[in-house]
């Protein structure tokens, strides 16, 4: 029988190392996340949390993206997302600017560093902006009248105060994503900021389980319900990202001495869903930014602009059919954009042809490409309704099971389902090349 590679993962110094450094640095960052902002009132938080309405699903929103830090205001409050945020942003900008599009293609290496490069620029202004949305925002909406930060303005003795709490709040931000850099370097390969986001997603679980249970007449039967939905939706998560389509390659034979071998048949797997758990973050961090920015607005004398902020915040603020319907179209959008985005860089029609490999019927080059790229787009299609369906699908249950909806259980478990499957899929994936890097395969031996 096989003997699986994974006994020697304790054995292997190199990855023991990279195991120890991810979860110190990911223990670190939600220590981190329990230290509030100066000032905080947490008297107001607590009641706005509590509160029912749009500014309230906003808040509880925010705290479930972020891992539970808005709830104490601490430093990492906003969490990784302004960083997301400018990502998108220049990505969207390389095909509409011609310059940026040829830097990304010419130099593929330089290009790469220059888009890591403007993204952290990026993101100070983005953290900035969140910043200051969110305490509007919040300080506007609390049931209360006090603000959920003392001595925050622009005006007389509360400009330094106010100075200080962002300062402190983009530092935050800004440390979340070193460590996620650090993790990515030396810990567990190109999982820093997504394993920052999982920390967080799966750091609540435990308190709304708590809190679903304490409830004596239908805590029981929702969590039944909860575990039988959860199994179902893991193993449809699995399976669609397992998918593939296998595109059958000839590649030209070798010439061993005077004879020359049989041309070789093999496959070239397309995935079901290249861009994995991306668009989900992409399309929360998109979905929520309207809201935030509404923050500026929402205290203005004008009334018209108080009555376009407010309903920015009460459509964006989520737990409504608005949102959950927009939720749906933007992981939709992002899928499709995300996917194409990963397949152009591949460049499989040059690859290929390099190699004097050929897809039976296509002629090699450019209509290799074209051809490749048309097989994409068609699987793609379902898996990026897969990826809306499970996303919007808290939603969807929780409007048709209100208890649900109100235990938010489900919300954090299933709508953060698609990230903690997608990061725990990849992580194995790598541990598991890691591991065959340093010579450990499965063994057959004798039972």
């Amino acid at each position: 029988m096989k003997k699986s590679a994974w006994r020697y993962l304790w054995k292997s110094e190199d990855i023991r190392k990279k195991l120890l450094i991810t979860v110190m640095l990911l223990a670190i960052y939600r220590l981190a996340s329990n230290i509030p902002v100066p000032g905080v009132n947490h008297e107001a938080l607590a009641a706005l949390a509590t509160s029912g309405g749009a500014a309230s699903n906003l808040f509880n929103l925010l705290d479930l993206l972020s891992g539970g830090t808005v709830t104490n205001f601490s430093i990492l409050a906003m969490g990784v997302y302004p960083y997301i945020t400018a990502q998108i942003i220049l990505q969207l900008l390389i095909p509409i600017i011609p310059a940026l599009e040829r830097k990304m293609k010419d130099n593929p290496t330089e290009g790469k560093k220059w888009m890591e490069r403007w993204t952290v620029i990026g993101t100070i202004p983005m953290a900035l902006l969140s910043a200051i949305g969110q305490i509007n925002l919040f300080s506007a909406a609390s049931p209360t009248g006090a603000p959920i930060l003392n001595n925050f303005g622009f005006t007389g003795p509360d400009l330094l105060p106010s100075v200080t709490i962002l300062i402190t709040m983009v530092a935050g931000t800004m440390f979340g994503i070193w460590l996620g850099q650090l993790i990515s370097e030396y810990g567990i390969p190109n999982q820093g900021l997504s394993l920052i986001i999982f920390a967080g997603i799966v750091s609540r679980m435990p308190q709304n389980l708590i809190g679903l249970l304490s409830d004596k007449q239908n805590g029981w039967w929702m969590f039944l319900l909860m575990i039988v939905l959860l199994v179902l939706i893991i193993y449809a998560i699995v399976f669609v990202q397992q998918g593939r389509r296998n595109v059958r390659v000839m590649f030209p034979g070798r010439r061993v001495g005077n004879r020359m071998s049989m041309p070789v048949r093999s496959n070239l797997p397309l995935m079901v869903n290249m861009a994995g758990m991306i668009p989900l973050i992409f399309a929360q961090s998109i979905l929520t930014f309207p809201a935030i920015v509404a923050g500026f607005f929402i205290n203005s004398e004008t009334t018209w602009v108080v009555s376009v902020a407010t309903w920015f915040r009460d459509t964006f603020g989520g737990g409504n059919t608005t949102y959950a319907f927009l939720y749906f179209i933007m992981v939709v959008a992002f899928t499709f954009f995300y996917t194409s985005v990963l397949f152009q860089q591949q460049n499989y029609g040059e690859n290929l042809k390099r190699q004097g490999a050929q897809i039976p019927g296509v002629t090699r080059g450019v209509a290799t490409q074209r051809y490749l790229n048309k097989v994409q787009q068609r699987i793609t299609f379902v898996g990026a309704f897969f990826l809306g369906f499970v996303a919007a699908l808290p939603y969807l249950l929780g409007f048709l099971i209100p208890q649900l909806g109100q235990s938010g259980l489900f919300v954090i478990s299933a709508a953060g389902l698609l990230i903690v499957v997608g990061v725990v899929r990849d992580t194995f994936q790598i541990i598991e090349t890691e591991l065959k890097l340093h010579g450990y395969e499965e063994s057959l031996i004798k039972g």
